[in-house]
């Protein structure tokens, strides 16, 4: 990570790392994890909606960088910036081995 990294790019990479070889995650599962960090007392129990816009926009910029694949149904899509519907996230079949 580099010092100008945003703090949910890094969420999301950090999550990749410790996973299985291969596997992917979800857009919700980052922003949970996200919000449990930043979590106060008085915050809501949904509190992690609101960092699921981020976490795409994020994904978005990292599968352009080429640091993570986004997947639909299964299969990498070419355009990360215009897909609709369930997306996962995994790291590039190239960092996997």
């Amino acid at each position: 990570m580099t010092d100008t990294q945003d703090p949910i790019a890094a969420a999301i990479l950090s999550q990749l790392a410790f996973g299985k070889p291969g596997s992917s995650i979800a857009p919700e599962e980052v922003a949970r994890a996200v919000a449990e960090a930043k979590r106060t007392p008085k915050d809501p129990a949904d509190l992690w909606r609101k960092y699921l816009s981020a976490v795409k926009q994020q994904a978005i910029h990292l599968a352009r960088a080429g640091q993570i694949e986004l997947l639909r149904k299964g299969k990498p899509v070419d355009d990360p910036a215009h897909v609709k519907g369930v997306v996962r996230y995994r790291l590039p079949e190239s960092e996997q081995s």
